[in-house]
């Protein structure tokens, strides 16, 4: 039996390092079923805290740069639309309903929003398990968005099929905003969130056939630009609570990274071979590291994913093998998985040829939903599965 131990990356901590395990397992299962899953879960004891309770923090709403950058709009591909739609869900809603003047509704007549509203009200009543697949709060999103006074202009702009999209992917925009606002560390992937979207589609009065389209109308960027550093300001307490775990650790494993490696380290030692280390992102760096630093005999594959590893060693920030340092001979074959919208995720090939192997995977979302999508794409998996020892 192979044992996998799972390194995390930044930023994880319960309930949602239980949550990502558990995806990992029941991934891992599909392809390598007589793996033993091991988490190494070095966030609890060796994460980034503020240890003073944030006194470090300026306190005052601030003034800002006043200073707007604006630039061309973006048209962007599938991804970058939905990006757009994550940062604001009733984009197209709003888009539609701004060009309607109100209009006269015959005696006896339906008003155009009144099917919709029901069949809305009847999602949040009964649910969509595609969508509620994506994240929490599907109900309450479709219950909102029946109420929402954008529906009515709406409704009368557009016609019924193609309202039924639009309302189909504010939803499903609503759901995943909301996941990635509450730091899920599992996000679907794209064929994941299309097939919600065609489902509630359907369910809303849509023809269920042909492809999910993209989103309607392109939205500039410039409402989240103006946003700027006086709304950054204001809310900085709020922002920084929210961001320094994750950044918090990078920082800190670059200055303090022993420990962690030294925990892994003891870890792998206490299993029975063979093992694999599975990392990822600030996960694949530890284990990349601890296994420079000197011989672990039972690893006998490393997997990182969606890592930093390989750039931080280009710049020479890599804190136990410094460019052009080849890897020492010790250090186990290399797989190494990055999805090409991950910001997050680099290449290690080009830099230890005939060492390391890349596998470039699309889950077709947009960054930073992609550097958590690694783990509901099937190609992921195959992929590991194939070359466990």
């Amino acid at each position: 039996m192979t044992t996998v131990v799972f390194t995390h990356g930044t930023g994880v901590r319960e309930p949602h390092l239980t949550t990502l395990l558990a995806q990992v397992a029941s991934g891992l299962a599909t392809t390598a079923p007589d793996a033993h899953l091991v988490a190494y879960r070095w966030g609890e004891q060796y994460g980034a805290r503020l240890a003073a309770g944030g006194v470090s923090i300026p306190e005052g709403p601030g003034t800002g740069t006043g200073r707007s950058a604006e630039g061309p709009d973006e048209q962007g591909d599938e991804a970058e639309e939905w990006a757009r739609l994550y940062g604001d869900p009733l984009a197209e809603l709003a888009k539609a309903a701004a060009g309607v003047s109100a209009g006269v509704t015959p005696p006896g007549a339906a008003f155009p929003d009144e099917r919709p509203r029901a069949l809305l009200l009847d999602l949040a009543a009964h649910g969509e398990p595609r969508a509620e697949m994506l994240g929490p709060g599907f109900s309450e999103a479709a219950a909102g968005l029946a109420r929402n006074p954008l529906l009515p202009p709406a409704a009368e702009a557009l016609d019924p099929e193609t309202l039924a999209w639009v309302l189909a992917r504010a939803l499903t925009a609503t759901v995943i905003a909301s996941a990635v606002e509450a730091d899920s560390p599992v996000q679907g992937d794209g064929d994941a969130r299309d097939a919600a979207v065609a489902e509630v589609a359907r369910r809303l009065g849509a023809v269920p056939a042909g492809t999910v389209r993209g989103p309607l109308l392109r939205m500039a960027g410039k409402p989240f630009v103006r946003l700027g550093s006086r709304y950054a300001v204001r809310r900085r307490r709020a922002l920084t609570d929210a961001a320094h775990p994750a950044a918090g650790d990078i920082v800190k494993y670059l200055a303090r990274g022993e420990d962690m490696r030294h925990g892994l380290r003891d870890l792998v030692m206490r299993q029975e071979p063979p093992v694999v280390l599975l990392g990822h992102s600030l996960g694949g760096i530890i284990s990349l590291d601890t296994l420079i630093s000197g011989p672990l005999p039972c690893v006998e594959l490393l997997v990182t994913v969606g890592s930093q590893g390989p750039f931080l060693y280009e710049m020479g920030a890599l804190p136990a093998l410094v460019h052009p340092d080849p890897l020492p001979a010790h250090v186990p074959p290399w797989l190494n998985l990055y999805d090409r919208r991950d910001l997050l995720g680099h290449a290690a090939e080009p830099l230890f040829p005939g060492r390391a192997q890349d596998i470039a995977t699309d889950s077709r979302q947009p960054f930073p939903v992609a550097h958590s999508a690694y783990w509901t794409d099937p190609t992921v998996y195959r992929a590991i599965g194939e070359r466990l020892p």
